[in-house]
């Protein structure tokens, strides 16, 4: 029922817009009657108050809008924060470009962060990273670090914004997000967006071919001659395409009947209309081969010692580890910053997460710090979708002289590497996964990529065929391509998240690193002078302090536990096997028990016990250093 009222005043109780003419509504129309006469008096008393100067509300006019107007909230402060530093990451950036966006961040950062250069490349370019700390929780080096690199394949381009964005995201929301907040306070972190910039300016501004290596020169083709035979982009559109030649009833391709830019090889005893020459260039030097001798061509991600091979065993490792200046760089930075606990290199693609042995002659790594790599990298799996974490030799490929490998084995640092981005990614829902099974379907993995160039890219990324006159193979087409920015690296649309996915996990593996503190302590007094002190070391990260391999090889430093005070001598020191549970508790066999050292260091998850039996009187400080774990204390009064 609805009730109309006339510009007069009287009342008509409609449903429906016809009247109801029932006994029970005299009763409710009474009611409304009552109710709108109240109403039209309370507006006439406040219209005679405004009349004699006062207010008949405490808005000002300009505040008062009609009933039922929308609410202006434009002075109302927004629930979404506004960034202090505005940065792209839909877009791929050379080095330079990477460079002013970490002095940007520095200048508006200037506490927190620390730009520096581990070096130069072979071509002269900084080795740029980011110092990311809090001084005024310590010094980076006091605390664990968090060493994040990228690119060192110079065509794997996306992990350079993954780090500037891991910088730009832990500045913006320190103090906003407290578990940002945390662990800028509790951990440092060093992050160097390109490692390779000579191979990632080429890869940027030149046509992408042979971009994976650096620029040392190598003679690839033993013709005593350097680099003289790469790839060339001879019709000058920016892209290293495919020569095809058409060749009528004697050729070895024929065009794909789904998509004609495709072509695909006849059926053995058919014959087709093309063949392929091979990769766009030049044969410069007449042995009869187009592009096999380019810049460079080895692979920066061999060069390091922990199981380096030669040449002949593990193409691209160069004649001796550290025989690349990059490579160097990187170790005596390391070196020089043994508070490094994790680290995290970033390649692409496939989507991975990996984890050395990088060969499997050199074995599976101990018990105890497998446990630690499934941890964290099978959580990893939860938090980016179509990665699978994975042991290099045995999910991807046999590496020798790796990062991860020497960050592991030499360096006692646990050490991830994540390969960026899964070509699954561009039809990712059950519906279209299935429609994907049908050879005919438009999405078919054959022809896929075309279709999301055509819908999605709007044929950005496919080069077409066009006639070309090439100077030693005649009339030909040069074309049929993906460019450079296709297949390895995500769609410019799709980057932030994987930015962000990648970076919440290597942030997560930053705050899994050891972080050592004291819990409870007690005293008992055996005798005048003579004390019991327990003391509970904690640390309750998934990674000891030392890892087992690490221990196993000898290159960390023990942990070392030191008590002190005035005229206090140390007169044992045990291990409780539990402090619930009291029993015998095994002597700790070293000459300075004031100085213990722990060569096996703390445990990931773990509170252990130690017991002292003290001669003295007044306060002891007990302090638990540990190089990658950090150092705390506590001082305990003997009474």
């Amino acid at each position: 029922m609805m009730t109309t009222i006339t510009g007069h005043g009287s009342i008509t109780c409609v449903r429906r817009d016809t009247p109801l003419q029932r006994k029970g509504c005299a009763t409710t129309c009474r009611f409304i009657t009552a109710t709108v006469l109240l109403t039209a008096l309370a507006v006439l008393a406040s219209a005679s108050m405004s009349a004699q100067g006062k207010p008949a509300t405490d808005k000002t006019p300009q505040q008062a809008r009609p009933a039922g107007a929308a609410s202006d909230w434009s002075s109302t402060p927004t629930s979404e924060r506004a960034f202090k530093v505005k940065l792209e990451f839909n877009r791929w950036h050379d080095v330079a470009e990477l460079q002013a966006d970490m002095r940007t961040l520095e200048k508006a950062y200037p506490k927190f962060l620390k730009y520096i250069s581990l070096g130069k490349s072979y071509g002269g370019r900084d080795i740029a990273a980011m110092i990311v700390n809090n001084p005024d929780t310590g010094a980076d080096t006091t605390k664990p670090g968090m060493y994040i690199e990228a690119n060192i394949h110079g065509n794997e381009i996306q992990g350079g914004e993954v780090c500037t964005y891991t910088i730009w995201y832990l500045m913006e929301n320190y103090g906003k997000l407290d578990r940002i907040t945390r662990l800028v306070d509790e951990r440092a972190f060093y992050i160097v967006p390109t490692v390779n910039p000579d191979g990632r300016d080429y890869f940027m501004h030149g046509p992408g071919g042979n971009a994976r290596s650096g620029h040392l020169p190598v003679d690839d083709d033993n013709d005593y001659q350097f680099d003289e035979d790469g790839p060339e982009d001879l019709n000058g559109n920016g892209v290293i395409e495919q020569i095809r030649k058409y060749v009528p009833g004697q050729g070895t391709h024929r065009k794909s009947a789904v998509d004609p830019r495709a072509v695909e090889p006849v059926k053995p005893g058919d014959v087709g209309d093309y063949v392929l020459l091979g990769q766009e260039g030049v044969d410069h030097d007449g042995d009869g081969r187009v592009g096999e001798d380019g810049v460079g061509s080895y692979d920066p991600n061999r060069n390091y010692p922990a199981d380096w091979q030669p040449n002949y065993v593990q193409g691209g490792a160069m004649d001796y580890p550290f025989q690349l200046p990059e490579a160097k760089a990187v170790n005596d930075f390391l070196l020089a910053h043994p508070n490094v606990a994790g680290l995290q290199t970033y390649h692409n693609s496939g989507g991975m997460i990996l984890r050395s042995p990088g060969a499997e002659q050199t074995g599976e790594y101990p018990a105890a710090d497998v446990r630690v790599y499934d941890e964290i990298g099978r959580n990893g799996e939860r938090m980016l979708p179509f990665y699978r974490y994975l042991v290099i030799w045995s999910g991807l490929y046999t590496v020798h002289g790796g990062v991860t490998d020497w960050g592991n084995d030499t360096l006692g640092i646990l050490s991830f590497s994540n390969e960026l981005w899964n070509g699954g990614q561009y039809f990712t829902s059950p519906e279209l996964k299935e429609q994907q099974k049908d050879p005919e379907s438009p999405i078919a993995p054959r022809v896929a990529n075309y279709f999301f160039n055509d819908y999605l890219e709007f044929g950005d990324e496919v080069t077409e065929w066009k006639a070309f006159k090439h100077p030693q193979f005649g009339d030909v087409e040069i074309g049929g391509a993906f460019r450079k920015t296709f297949g390895r690296v995500p769609p410019r649309f799709m980057n932030e998240e994987l930015c962000h996915r990648n970076m919440a996990f290597t942030l997560y593996q930053a705050d899994e690193m050891p972080q050592m503190s004291m819990g409870e302590a007690k005293v008992e007094k055996i005798a005048d002078g003579i004390f019991k002190v327990w003391v509970d070391l904690v640390n309750n990260k998934v990674t000891p302090t030392i890892l087992a391999k690490a221990a196993m090889n000898n290159v960390v430093p023990p942990d070392l536990l030191t008590i002190d005070g005035k005229g206090v001598d140390v007169l044992s020191a045990s291990w409780v096997p539990s402090k619930w549970r009291p029993g015998v508790a095994p002597m700790i066999d070293q000459k300075d028990l004031k100085r213990i050292m722990v060569r096996n260091g703390q445990p990931g998850h773990s509170t252990r016990t130690v017991q002292f039996l003290v001669k003295g009187t007044g306060s002891i400080t007990v302090k638990y250093a540990s190089v990658k774990g950090g150092t705390v204390q506590k001082s305990i009064a003997l009474q």
